[in-house]
This record gives structure tokens, C-alpha cells and sequence, in this order.
């Protein structure tokens, strides 16, 4: 390993670790971004997903993690109110007309907002198995929910460093798995998500440090698969964003 990797290294754990020593009165009066893009409340508490992901992560993961991604996605878009006025999914589907001194920026904060914006709203849930047409679309396009569950589990595991795995679904309903790195969604090209599961380290070092495997395994405890049909529903129906 070079210098320069183990550098990143330490200040990157190092940062982690600050941000576990803060109080949580620090997270609750952190200034609010400001600009057309905010940051959503969590939908339950944060100790909702202790199944598989503990409060303080949460807390770090929402309080620190995704309020970055917005406050600098709006001071991105500060000189650019026509990026500002387009809803969030419009600016991923169209990375190629923002200006190219911004694209990168916008790329990556953008793509994570949207991200996680997506992830709290599919936890808080008690896994279990999917129902209706999720579940008869799952049968069909991955031969039975187990071996859906296998295969995102596997493309999870095999991201390469920080990214995500997918579930995506098609405007005709066909469902399909994609990993992506970083903060890139499927929204990118044009690809609507029902779900995703985030494995930058960030999102579960504290409890698993290196065990991405087991974090992945027990992820399924907290899935709200009926927030999940909500979502294929809208994908369906034209009227999923993001």
C-alpha cells in the first residue's frame, strides 16, 4: 500500500471516529442546508433499524454523511437556478447538459441525495418477504424471492470499494439487479430504483467494521417491503422519481 493510500486511510477512519465522539446534541444543531434541495427528515427513529443497523450509525449516516451531499449539491447549483428549479431525478437522467465545471459535483452529490433519500424510505421495516405483484414479478424475473435475495446479497458483496447494489424495474415491470459505484444511481441512465442497499463503509463499519457480508445479510431485517410495492406500483404507473 502507498503512502498517499495509507494517508487516505487513517484520515478517513480518522474522520469516522470524530464523528462517533460528538454528541448527539451536535448532530440535532447542525445549520440545516439551505437551497431548493433539503434534507428529508428520517421517516421512524433512529434506533428503527437496530435488526441490522445501529442508531448511531443512523444518526452519523443521515446527520453528517447525506447533509453533505445536500448542502453541497445546493451550493453546486448556486449560479444555476435552471439546475435548481428541475426536480432531482431530471438532473441525474440529464448529467450530460450541466455545465461541465459543475457536472462532477453535481454527479456525485446529486446521485447521493437521491440515494439515500431512497434508502431511508425503504427501511424501518420487518423484512419478512415481499406480497402481490412485487412479489409475482421477483418469481418471475429471479426464479423465486431466495435466489433474488442471493444475487443481490452477491452483487453487493462484489462492489468493488464504495457503492451499491440495485433493484431496478423497467417501465414495462421487468425487475433487474445493478451495482454502481460511488454515489451513481440507475437514474443515470434512465432506470427508475424500487430499492438499494448501500455499502460504503460509512454505512455499517461501526457494528460490522470489515463483515460487509454479515451487514448485508441482516440488512434484509429492516427492509418495509411494502413501502417497496408502493414503489414498483409508481414505477409502473410513470409516477416514481426517485
Amino acid at each position: 500500500m502507498s503512502f498517499i493510500q495509507r494517508r487516505s486511510l487513517l484520515l478517513a477512519a480518522g474522520g469516522l471516529l470524530a464523528a462517533t465522539a460528538l454528541p448527539r446534541r451536535v448532530l440535532a444543531q447542525a445549520a440545516a442546508p439551505t437551497g431548493p434541495f433539503t434534507l428529508p427528515d428520517l421517516p421512524y427513529a433512529a434506533g428503527a433499524n437496530e435488526a441490522a443497523i445501529d442508531a448511531r450509525t443512523m444518526e452519523i449516516h443521515h446527520g453528517f454523511h447525506h447533509r453533505a451531499y445536500v448542502t453541497n449539491l445546493n451550493n453546486a447549483v448556486a449560479q444555476q437556478p435552471q439546475l435548481g428549479s428541475m426536480q432531482l431525478d431530471e438532473i441525474l437522467m440529464r448529467l450530460s447538459q450541466v455545465p461541465e465545471n459543475i457536472r462532477t459535483v453535481v454527479r456525485n452529490n446529486a446521485g447521493g441525495h437521491a440515494n439515500h433519500s431512497m434508502f431511508w424510505e425503504i427501511m424501518g421495516g420487518q423484512g419478512g418477504a415481499p406480497e402481490g405483484e412485487l412479489a409475482a414479478a421477483i418469481t418471475r424475473d429471479f426464479e423465486g424471492f431466495d435466489q433474488f435475495k442471493t444475487r443481490f446479497e452477491a452483487a453487493a458483496n462484489s462492489q468493488f470499494g464504495s457503492g451499491w447494489a440495485f433493484l431496478t424495474a423497467a417501465n414495462d415491470g421487468k425487475l433487474a439487479i445493478v451495482a454502481k459505484p460511488n454515489q451513481d444511481t440507475p437514474l443515470m441512465d434512465g432506470v427508475r430504483v424500487l430499492m438499494g442497499n448501500d455499502v460504503w463503509e460509512h454505512a455499517y463499519y461501526l457494528r460490522y467494521q470489515n463483515r460487509r457480508a454479515e451487514y448485508t445479510r441482516n440488512w434484509w431485517n429492516v427492509v418495509n417491503w411494502a413501502k417497496v410495492g408502493e414503489r414498483y406500483a409508481a414505477a409502473k404507473a410513470g409516477t416514481l422519481r426517485i
